[in-house]
């Protein structure tokens, strides 16, 4: 089977390699000339564990060729990005200039899988009218479908293999076509569906992960002014066996949480006011940390350490990121700002420099590198505090001031100074 992939970012590039690890002849195509120069000579651009060496691996014999120019083959795979526009519903421009460069390829019996995510009923409004203009009938003359990406960065190698797969054909017909393409990896189920259950499927996933971390974030407050360990209340409800609060944090980023819930929200906006509002929560979270910056060093903070420009721990992705967030909303507020970010080149600065007289340190970003800090850094400080928002320092000193998300009611109670 010959596999072309359509866009070889976070989710198109791995997808490529798996196919291709696993027998197929594949193609990988990106509109950015410089991703595909620095794919060709043996480079991938983006971090991910075992990425490098597997994408290195089927280069070599040729299973997978990064190209400029698309060419015929047997399944299209689109995998472009998916922004939301100014009013947040989803773009599509790119999802139809993919669909336009593969219709003068396309041949009967071919099959067109959307891996992007997108607002319920695209697949079916947007994508098969272009198809149809083209002069394909969408279920006789070809296959589409929607099988969204539902993998961890951090992850993705394994997750692609064993994670069940939604595959959500606009006909019957079109579903089996699809898993008939995933099967040649995939050890998870396949969930055969049609595609505007499936892409509000997988809308939901995130929507559902979002709102539970809005509940934990609106904890964190409540504790706080309650005088209570938030993280603490989270150990004790999880204990029953029909709970899980997630994790609080500074705010969520990424495509996925930050991006998908406004996809449903502007869908259906009058149907949907707990999606809504528990966004707002965690749009919020970024400006309350810098608000609970201000009182722990009881506004009197001239410098301030970020640690992690990333939205999650050891990726090197900084979209929709909380960390930037919060480093713009303490700029504002007149502190000299460093990011320090080790998985970036851009935020990979001198640490030293970085540490040194800075009065608080912010563990925005769960990197392995920040469980410990090496102790000169912390010594360099003006004042040796850490403001830990994702709970996962493990050093410790007796002259270290440790704050986190539970414990941050000890602080911002206080009597604070006056403006």
């Amino acid at each position: 089977m010959k596999i072309a992939t359509i866009g070889l970012g976070y989710i198109g590039l791995p997808t490529a390699v798996m196919f291709a690890k696993h027998g197929q002849e594949v193609i990988g195509y990106d509109t950015n000339k410089e991703v595909i120069t620095r794919l060709q000579s043996g480079f991938i651009h983006i971090e991910e564990p075992g990425l490098q060496k597997a994408f290195q691996s089927v280069l070599a014999n040729g299973r997978l060729r990064p190209v400029n120019q698309l060419e015929k083959a047997d399944a299209f795979i689109i995998a472009v990005p998916t922004p939301h526009t100014a009013d947040y519903s989803c773009d599509t421009r790119y999802i139809r200039q993919a669909v336009s460069d593969v219709i003068p390829l396309l041949e009967t019996g071919n099959t067109i899988i959307l891996e992007s995510t997108v607002a319920p009923k695209t697949t079916t409004d947007v994508i098969k009218p272009i198809l149809e203009a083209g002069g394909f009938m969408v279920g006789r003359d070809v296959h589409l479908v929607h099988c969204p990406e539902r993998v961890l960065p951090g992850q993705i190698m394994t997750e692609l293999v064993h994670n069940n797969r939604i595959i959500g054909g606009v006909t019957p017909e079109c579903a089996i076509a699809g898993a008939s393409v995933y099967q040649t990896f995939v050890k998870g189920e396949m969930l055969l569906t049609d595609a505007s259950t499936a892409e509000l499927s997988k809308l939901m996933e995130n929507t559902f992960r979002d709102t539970n971390i809005a509940l934990a974030n609106e904890l964190v407050k409540l504790s706080a002014e309650l005088g209570i360990n938030a993280l603490n209340v989270i150990e004790m409800a999880n204990k029953h066996p029909r709970v899980n609060i997630h994790a609080p944090g500074p705010g969520v980023g990424g495509h996925c949480l930050a991006v998908d819930p406004y996809f449903i929200t502007t869908a259906a906006p009058e149907q949907t006011p707990l999606i809504q509002a528990a966004r707002e929560v965690n749009n919020h979270m970024p400006e309350y940390i810098a608000d609970s910056v201000e009182r722990i060093t009881n506004k009197t903070a001239k410098k301030i350490v970020i640690l992690g420009a990333a939205y999650k721990g050891n990726v090197d992705d900084v979209r929709e990121s909380p960390a930037l967030k919060i480093a713009e909303h303490l700029q504002q507020r007149g502190m000299e700002v460093h990011v320090y970010d080790p998985h970036i080149a851009c935020y990979n600065i001198n640490p030293e420099k970085a540490f040194a007289n800075a009065d608080l340190a912010v563990i925005a970003t769960e990197h392995e590198e920040f469980k410990h800090l090496p102790m000169r850094l912390l010594k360099s400080m003006a004042n040796m505090q850490i403001f830990d928002t994702k709970n996962i320092f493990e050093g410790e000193h007796e002259k270290l001031t440790y704050i986190t998300l539970g414990t941050l009611h000890r602080f911002v109670n206080r009597p604070q100074l006056q403006s």
